[in-house]
């Protein structure tokens, strides 16, 4: 296996998924690793492109057959991972794996690739910034707009664990930021 991994992980709302799509148009050799979850299906997204959507029931089972990198039960019967299937099939076609995940998710892939992974932590400008985003997202209820907040709070405290951070404060300049980053990284 000769892929890299890039990992990008930040609060809800701090803008690591519209970073890691402008990567993906920008640097062909990223491959993007797609996460499974439990959750329910969004307007406007496709099973096996935006997540692998199963059941709970069938979340727990691949758990128990030992399927995942990495998962969380991020809010009760709300699970999120990362399949080693689909991690290993992007680095046995010799591309570099680009995940966008949680912050506890992105620090077990660390742990798990070592020197192999470069973990980059993705910083909203502040707190009431990152609080607008959620609302203007309009996919939020007042009490999933509180828990996902909250969350938020305490997913900043581990910042200082990732091997850089990048303030999205303009879109634009976070993504040049990134790229370096990535490009560095993957021809190092």
């Amino acid at each position: 296996m000769t892929g890299r991994l890039i990992v990008f992980s930040a609060p809800s709302g701090a803008g690591k998924t519209s970073i890691v799509r402008a990567l993906l148009g920008r640097v062909p050799a990223l491959s993007f690793s797609v996460s499974a979850t439990s959750r329910p299906m969004r307007r406007g997204e496709a099973n096996g492109v935006d997540y692998y959507f199963m059941s709970p029931e069938e979340f727990r089972e691949r758990i128990s057959r030992g399927d995942f990198l990495e998962w969380e039960e991020v809010y009760p019967g709300s699970y999120y991972g990362t399949l080693l299937a689909e991690v290993d099939r992007i680095r046995d076609s010799g591309r570099h794996v680009v995940f966008d995940v949680d912050v506890a998710g992105g620090l077990k892939i660390k742990e798990h690739y070592g020197e192999q992974c470069l973990a980059l932590f993705i910083m909203p400008p502040s707190l009431e910034e990152l609080k607008k985003r959620l609302m203007r997202r309009r996919t939020e209820t007042p009490d999933s707009l509180r828990k996902r907040f909250s969350k938020a709070k305490f997913e900043l405290s581990f910042a200082g664990n990732f091997d850089a951070v990048i303030v999205n404060e303009v879109l634009e300049e976070a993504v040049r930021g990134a790229e370096n980053m990535v490009n560095a990284f993957i021809t190092g």
